[in-house]
């Protein structure tokens, strides 16, 4: 069983807000169920769970009134079972797939009886068919693929390494040579293998390499199959956007341009079916700001954007075929630019940070801005072996310095600092925020 850190949040809820249901959003695959049923063993007698793919009849106890009685008598009559007020915990899974029971949430939730917990792959897409949202009703929990501790947990790195590495991080000193090395070959297969709990546990328990590569792709044709399921009319605009963005984040300026997608491509087209993609868990937006002040809401360039994947892994696993070696053994660098830009956007958003990323007219565009003590910090991603090299952050600092707060970049070298710049390992991700 593999260690989340979302579990505390699932605790935190019982402890303190249960009066409200926890609703948890993520991509397919990113371990929603598993770590529900984890949480709900530990702390309830009885556990009831109903997946509405896997169960359409359920959603026929949504079909009349929806007050809480009449809800509840309808599930146990089905079978649903035993439900024990005040020590049952309820799971509607995939609850997408039953707008009527979202909207009843309001009502079970005032009944007071039982906890609940709502969940599904693809909640931001049928927003249309939910006729009324529980608004007040609701904790709402993102949940993501393994970060980058939560990787070294799987492959068994003892919580005594990682706080040595965080003391280095907070103390800003080097990491022993012997243990920079063995983490960062650690950092280059996660690179490859990601964060989906299904595939860490597969790399983690078999030698062959082949197997995480076949179940990376059996996730990828998964999220496919959800687009020609559920995107509709859009669906093959969405394909073209999905399929694009590991060939967009190779370029040199990582902007995703709807142009290279079809001529004369235009965002009136393009928006949705890429939104489509955000609301799905399977990509990140991080917004162009042209102006360097807080708050980045005010400044976003909308028609600006780059367009991460949620995963590094498995966007390895969409084009780089037969690479993957070379990226775990350090001796490659072509293309190991665009996933270490992956991987940091996504540390970042998994500790709750907005992506944006700042260049005005085009020029000197640094990687990720975000606030930092109501300052800017300043985050480069240096791939290569000139990492201290950064015209643009040296032009920032000479334009912006009263409103930085720190100028980081990250490469796969040792922590250092010079000129006021901190140099920091791409593990150190994990602590920035």
């Amino acid at each position: 069983m593999l260690k989340r850190k979302i579990i505390k949040k699932l605790e935190a809820w019982k402890g303190t807000i249960a009066n409200k249901a926890l609703l948890i959003k993520g991509a397919r695959q990113v371990g929603k169920t598993t770590v529900v049923r984890q949480f709900a063993k530990a702390n309830y007698k009885n556990f009831v769970e109903i997946n509405f793919e896997q169960m359409p009849v359920a959603k026929q106890a949504f079909e009349g009134n929806l007050d809480a009685r009449t809800i509840l008598l309808n599930l146990s009559a089905m079978g649903f079972g035993p439900l024990e007020p005040g020590k049952t915990l309820i799971f509607f899974d995939e609850i997408q797939s039953c707008p009527k029971a979202r909207t009843a949430i309001k009502f079970l939730v005032e009944d007071g009886q039982y906890d609940y917990i709502e969940s599904g792959s693809l909640l931001g897409i049928n927003y249309k068919d939910v006729s009324s949202y529980p608004v007040g009703f609701e904790h709402e929990l993102d949940m993501y693929p393994l970060d980058f501790e939560e990787f070294l947990w799987a492959c068994y790195i003892s919580d005594d390494v990682v706080s040595m590495l965080k003391d280095c991080y907070a103390s800003i000193r080097p990491v022993p040579d012997f243990l920079h090395q063995q983490i960062m070959d650690r950092y280059r297969q996660y690179l490859v293998v990601g964060g989906m709990p299904e595939v860490v546990a597969t790399y983690i328990s078999n030698e062959d390499f082949g197997k995480t590569i076949t179940n990376q792709k059996d996730i990828l044709a998964g999220y496919r199959n959800d687009i020609s399921k559920y995107a509709g009319n859009d669906k093959m605009l969405v394909k073209s956007v999905f399929d694009a963005i590991p060939g967009q984040l190779s370029k040199q300026d990582k902007r995703f341009v709807l142009a290279s997608i079809e001529k004369n491509a235009s965002r009136r087209k393009y928006g949705a079916p890429t939104q489509w993609l955000v609301d799905a868990g399977m990509a990140y937006y991080s917004f162009n700001v042209g102006s360097f002040e807080l708050p980045f809401p005010s400044h976003e360039n909308m028609r600006l954007y780059k367009l991460f994947f949620v995963d590094s892994g498995l966007m390895c696993a969409m084009v780089l075929n037969g690479i993957q070696a070379k990226v775990l053994t350090g001796d490659v660098f072509v293309n190991e630019g665009a996933l270490a830009e992956n991987y940091v956007a996504g540390e970042l958003a998994k500790h709750g940070v907005s992506l944006n990323y700042y260049d005005r007219k085009s020029k000197h565009e640094l990687d990720f801005v975000f606030p930092e003590d109501d300052k800017i910090t300043i985050l480069e991603v240096k791939s290569g072996k000139d990492y201290k090299k950064h015209v643009s952050l040296d032009m920032a600092q000479s334009l912006f310095s009263e409103k930085i707060n720190r100028r980081i970049v990250m490469s796969c070298n040792n922590l250092e600092v010079e000129d006021g710049v901190l140099y920091l390992p791409f593990y150190m991700s994990m602590f920035i925020v």
